[in-house]
């Protein structure tokens, strides 16, 4: 038998453990070129809340009554598929189930020997290549620059930090608790970071901590804290549009400060991207961010829910700022 999560409803506002139904459901016989994969880590992310409205976006949005789909490490129990043997360690998108029959062209091996499996969902995987592609191609971070990260204790915010770090920037982040803002000062050398739920002036503070102002701000977050850095962008700034969790669960459309005439007169570029894009590259930057993980000039950090039965668990918390790096679900060993 197989154990599924499915979509049982649309959230309205903040998700909650209603809009999930767990189900048991027969493995089905292996067709030829199918390869049946046992779940081992899956992957909750801050896209997920988004696909869960029915409305137009990037990816079509999730089905009713369907298992949420989603980044899986697993391990091949039962091959069909002349690619995939049994015991290998691969990589798919099939989601929020215990295991998955999966068409052998959608899986990839995952080696082992070159970092832990699960940083196939993290770091050397979806989170990290956002980071490398978003800052790097979009940014392009000079030495001597300021770049602000807001979001910079999660999966992708840490990992952009640390490259612009590497390229020679001051780097400035923006969290949300104090184990966080002792995780990115003390051990990914943060220069400055900001706890925007205890500052009683974010603005103030951000002034203070980039007396030069910001030539790049790579934003995770939008609403306030983005508005709020904005103001502070020079001539030429760049800013890659990676996420804007602060805004995923309003009931009503966010109405803010518009930003054009800032952009307009600092001849600034702010620029969406969505890591996919990317795809025909992924090949150069996964080999360049394995490097920097083995040579210690990019740390990576996961927040490991155990069993399957706490995966509405696991991704609530990413609303809440329970993880520090990458969220995972622990299903087996």
């Amino acid at each position: 038998m197989n154990k599924q999560f499915l979509l049982a409803s649309r959230p309205t506002g903040t998700p909650s453990s209603e809009n999930f139904k767990l189900v048991e459901v027969p493995i089905p016989d292996l067709k030829e070129g199918e390869v049946l994969v046992r779940s081992l880590y899956i992957s909750v992310d801050p896209y997920m809340r988004g696909r869960m409205n029915d409305y137009k976006s990037y990816v079509p949005p999730y089905s009713l009554n369907e298992p949420i789909a989603g980044g899986v490490v697993g391990e091949v129990i039962e091959s069909k598929s002349s690619q995939f043997q049994t015991g290998e360690i691969v990589m798919g998108m099939y989601g929020w189930q215990t295991n998955g029959v999966v068409n052998g062209k959608d899986l990839q091996k995952i080696n082992s020997d070159i970092a832990p499996i699960s940083t196939a969902l993290g770091v050397l995987g979806m989170p990290g290549l956002t980071a490398y592609f978003g800052l790097l191609d979009i940014a392009n971070p000079q030495a001597g620059e300021t770049v602000v990260v807001s979001g910079a204790a999660g999966a992708v915010g840490m990992i952009v930090g640390q490259i612009a770090k590497i390229k020679g920037a001051r780097v400035i982040g923006i969290a949300g608790s104090e184990e966080k803002i002792n995780y990115l000062k003390e051990e990914l050398h943060f220069d400055e970071v900001i706890n925007y739920k205890t500052t009683s002036d974010i603005k103030a503070d951000l002034r203070n901590a980039c007396p030069n102002g910001v030539d790049v701000y790579f934003d995770n977050v939008g609403g306030s804290i983005s508005d709020a850095v904005l103001l502070l962008i020079n001539q030429g700034a760049r800013i890659p549009l990676c996420g804007q969790i602060s805004l995923y669960n309003l009931e009503k459309v966010d109405i803010g400060p518009r930003m054009q005439p800032l952009l307009l007169i600092n001849s600034a570029l702010m620029q969406g991207f969505i890591v996919s894009n990317y795809m025909s590259r992924f090949h150069e930057a996964l080999p360049q961010m394995a490097q920097w993980v083995a040579e210690g000039k990019i740390k990576y950090k996961e927040t490991i829910v155990e069993g399957f039965e706490n995966m509405p668990t696991a991704f609530l918390g990413l609303f809440s700022g329970e993880n520090i790096g990458k969220q995972l679900v622990r299903v087996a060993d």
